[in-house]
């Protein structure tokens, strides 16, 4: 068993106090725009044209994810504590509220540039999850998002929360859709199917929620929502809506095949 004794503050400058999840986002965003531009584009007209793309996305993500945590996870709170809501260094984002942040600014910037908004969505979906596995470190580093109580050998006390040992749900999420899923999409991708606009976008959508939503069962449920319809967390509901998605995206793309 692991007791967390980590600080969720990097380092500080002066007075200045760089936090790991804010690291999460620069690594993240910053890996994946490389692996972008060096591997993974191959449209000349997308590659040129995915850098005016990229602060596109960097706003989605950062509004999407904060109004969509304010929203659906913590309302009340911010209603009454309405300056905490640009305290975006202390956490507080949602992942399902940034997607639609990044699917919103992505659809937005190609319709402007006359593109399909697949040409974008693809290749974020391809290195989402390493953002993901960062994001998710960050989690565990600033122990929250933590797991329910356990006595497996592998339980970790997080001190700032309480004495119990609990799963490292965080751990779970960065291994299942961080790095699982990232070999997932790479292996799809190298079959071919991102000439198919839409289709690494469902898939992703698929096997996140699925990893997602089976790691939710061992994530404590937030404390201000806890449990909802037939005791799912709003985790779990968030994940099937967009599992549903996956699904019909793949759904219309084998209809059109047979057509």
């Amino acid at each position: 068993m692991f007791i967390n004794y980590f600080d969720p503050v990097a380092f500080q400058i002066m007075s200045f106090e760089i936090r790991w999840y804010s690291l999460a986002y620069i690594f993240g965003i910053t890996i994946g725009w490389l692996l972008c531009k060096k591997i993974f584009i191959n449209d000349a007209n997308t590659n040129e044209k995915f850098d005016d793309y990229i602060t596109y996305l960097i706003i989605g993500v950062i509004l999407g994810g904060r109004i969509g945590y304010i929203v659906f996870y913590n309302l009340p709170y911010y209603l009454d504590n309405f300056f905490d809501i640009f305290k975006i260094w202390q956490g507080g984002m949602s992942f399902h509220g940034g997607l639609i942040g990044i699917i919103i600014s992505s659809i937005w910037f190609a319709k402007k540039n006359n593109q399909n908004p697949f040409n974008y969505l693809d290749i974020v979906s391809l290195v989402a999850p390493i953002g993901i596995f960062f994001g998710r470190i960050a989690n565990f580093i600033n122990s929250e998002l933590y797991g329910i109580e356990t006595n497996l050998p592998w339980g970790v006390k997080f001190i700032q929360v309480d004495d119990l040992y609990r799963h490292p749900s965080q751990l779970y999420e960065a291994l299942f859709e961080g790095i699982i899923l990232f070999i997932i999409l790479l292996y799809f991708r190298n079959k071919g199917l991102l000439k198919t606009p839409g289709i690494i976008s469902s898939l992703f959508l698929i096997f996140y929620s699925i990893f997602r939503f089976v790691i939710e069962f061992f994530r404590a449920p937030d404390n201000q929502l806890g449990y909802l319809i037939l005791n799912l967390t709003m985790g779990q509901i968030a994940s099937l809506i967009f599992l549903l998605i996956g699904i019909l995206i793949i759904t219309n793309y084998a209809h059109k095949k047979e057509s």
